[in-house]
């Protein structure tokens, strides 16, 4: 059977000008979102910002039941919006951004989820480290915060490799939370404290069990006429996430406000923000009005951060 070319060649010629109209379109539209960020966070930037804002990925499951997906899309479709996140953050002048990508407790799920989620950490890990001159050049520095040992072996070295490579950068900083929780970071550093503090004696000393007394400046400890006291600024220094100011907005996705025992120690006054979308579903408008709402609190939460 023959085959009209003309008809061929004219059905090739308008597919390949759809996807040039397709492409044009597209190009346009990013452009015009992209022109639209830049006026809204000129707008921002007005106010204060925030030097760092914390994320707890929540509703990742949630979002592939909403849509009737498997588990593992859900989370594939939550690290495409983090990376959108991350992007936004950066462009309006946030310097410190931490994200709870996996709780301590979250070891205690099904054992085929905890290794899906293992096996894409690694892979993601991977796929920046291919792409780290890049990265470099935005000088984002990127720390993995938790009990890493606890972590799959090939996921701790694909996370030792990724803060090696970025060690140097200074610009940005991105803390990823892994194998944490604040149940863990606080006796943790509260032991290393104490090592630090009474050295030989270390292992006389105890804090808060009736032997020691809470001062007001510190866990004072008295044991053989000598006097060995942890302050909170000990603590602070031994704490993982000791390497970071204190968050200035928790954000939780899913409109949850259960902080799931993720840095209890550093929000102290720090805003909580629950916006109603998924995690797959957070964008550039979220994270806006998140923004919006720390300077519309900027002053009260001064004040209590002055009076702490």
């Amino acid at each position: 059977m023959q085959v009209n070319p003309i008809i061929t060649t004219d059905s090739s010629l308008k597919l390949v000008e759809e996807e040039r109209s397709n492409g044009r379109i597209g190009n346009f539209l990013g452009g015009l979102n992209a022109t639209l960020r830049k006026l809204v966070f000129r707008v921002i930037a007005s106010r204060p910002i925030p030097e760092h804002i914390a994320f707890i990925l929540d509703g990742n499951r949630r979002f592939a039941r909403k849509w009737n997906l498997t588990e593992g899309t859900g989370h594939k479709t939550g690290f495409l919006a983090l990376m959108s996140v991350l992007k936004y953050c950066y462009e309006i002048g946030v310097k410190y951004v931490t994200i709870y990508a996996f709780s301590l407790d979250n070891f205690n799920r099904r054992p085929d989820e905890v290794q899906y989620v293992m096996d894409l950490m690694q892979d993601k890990i991977e796929g920046f480290l291919k792409e780290v001159s890049i990265i470099n050049q935005y000088g984002v520095r990127v720390l993995f915060i938790g009990d890493l040992d606890r972590l799959y072996e090939p996921v701790r070295i694909a996370a030792e490799k990724a803060m090696e490579a970025t060690a140097k950068n200074s610009t940005t900083y991105l803390l990823v939370c892994v194998a944490y929780t604040s149940s863990h970071e606080i006796p943790r550093a509260i032991h290393e404290a104490c090592e630090e503090k009474s050295g030989a004696m270390a292992n006389s000393i105890r804090v808060m069990n009736g032997n020691g007394f809470f001062n007001g400046n510190g866990y004072t400890n008295v044991n053989h006429g000598s006097q060995a006291v942890i302050k909170v600024v000990d603590l602070d220094k031994h704490m993982y996430m000791g390497v970071a100011p204190d968050p200035d907005i928790l954000v939780r996705s899913s409109g949850e406000t259960r902080l799931s025992n993720f840095l209890l120690w550093q929000t102290t006054n720090c805003l909580l923000y629950s916006p109603k979308a998924l995690w797959p579903e957070m964008g550039f408008w979220q994270v806006v009005w998140g923004i919006l709402e720390f300077q519309n609190n900027y002053n009260y939460l001064e004040k209590k951060k002055k009076q702490a």
